[in-house]
């Protein structure tokens, strides 16, 4: 199925329905009045949130969703319908906002939430009778429901992301850390679409990673696929920085692990003013170098010096194909995911 995490749909919710004028005419009853009943409540425009879908894909054949308008009141104080609500599916951690970027609603602690009100149904005349005007010939119409364009917006929930270049060995790692089955294969931007796993790092001890593809130099700006896909970071709370050891790609692993941080940095300067933004930069992350199968031990020990003594950093070196040192990354990655999970 085809990953897609944003649409703009239009969003109507439903109007009450009018109230009825009538007057009661049986035989038995030479004296009846006023027995218009009144118009039923204009459907709700609902969001719900399921874990049983991960893509906004269902919304892409349609743009328009209307919740139904509640039916005409009729006589013998009979009250219309209420209309049927509109109740929207999406996936947890989804973001709601106006086409001019206000935010609505997140959908990633909230199981429910009405969007749009329908409109309140009108009264019959039933409704105003009183001692001096015995026989109203007037009823309410229905309120009219509201209508909005908006922006589906899906972020990822995951708890660590994996960030780096492509052919970095992301999808290695993941796959070998989880039951993950992205697709791998040596040439940049196979992966094509974030990708989630669940790590079982002991016995009741999990969290979800994701690998996030398409970072390259000028993400930020729309280069590649990183623009599209660096929001799906906003939610983890550390990062695993995986660069590339080998030098077979012909970059610098120096060169990538600043790269790729400009890149986060540049992202939080975009998104600074949004509200309860948490800048990417500042986040705790784990130096990983990849492949070092393909060097040796003496070359692996000069660029870990090289990297702590530039940026005091701790570097992880491991292979994610031959699963060297992979347990003991996780290990420590567990380690400060659950220490003081509220200063994470």
């Amino acid at each position: 199925m085809k990953f897609v995490d944003e649409v703009v749909i239009r969003i109507a919710s439903g109007h009450g329905g009018p109230g009825a004028v009538s007057f009661r005419r049986e035989s038995f009853a030479p004296r009846g009045g006023p027995d218009g009943g009144d118009g039923g409540r204009g459907g709700d425009v609902i969001v719900k949130t399921s874990r049983q879908i991960s893509s906004l894909v269902d919304y892409k054949p349609h743009r328009r969703y209307a919740a139904q308008s509640g039916i005409p009141g009729a006589a013998a104080n009979c009250s219309g319908s209420d209309g049927q609500d509109l109740i929207l599916i999406v996936p947890e951690g989804t973001v709601i906002r106006t086409t001019d970027g206000e935010a609505l609603v997140d959908m990633t602690n909230i199981s429910e939430y009405i969007l749009l009100k329908g409109g309140r149904g009108g009264k019959g005349n039933h409704f105003f009778k009183t001692s001096v005007n015995q026989a109203p010939e007037h009823a309410q119409p229905g309120e009219p429901g509201e209508e909005k364009e908006v922006v589906l917006e899906l972020k990822l929930i995951a708890d660590v992301g994996i960030i780096g270049f492509p052919n970095a060995g992301k999808s290695t790692l993941i796959s070998r850390i989880s039951a993950a089955k992205p697709k791998i294969a040596d040439y940049p931007f196979t992966t094509l679409t974030p990708q989630l796993g669940v790590v079982k790092a002991a016995e009741f001890t999990s969290f979800v990673v994701a690998d996030i593809p398409g970072l390259v130099k000028g993400a930020h700006e729309g280069v590649g696929l990183g623009l599209q896909f660096l929001k799906h970071i906003e939610r983890t709370r550390l990062f695993i920085h995986l660069v590339d050891a080998s030098g077979l790609s012909g970059r610098e692993p120096i060169q990538d692990y600043e790269d790729i941080n400009h890149e986060l940095k540049m992202y939080d300067e975009s998104n600074h003013d949004k509200e309860g933004f948490f800048p990417l930069s500042t986040r705790p992350q784990f130096v990983v170098l990849n492949k070092i199968d393909t060097l040796s031990e003496d070359q692996v020990l000069r660029l870990k010096k090289e990297f702590q003594k530039r940026y005091n950093v701790e570097v992880f070196p491991i292979s994610g194909v031959t699963g060297k040192n992979v347990k003991e990354l996780i290990q420590q990655v567990t380690k400060l995911l659950f220490k003081d999970q509220e200063n994470l």
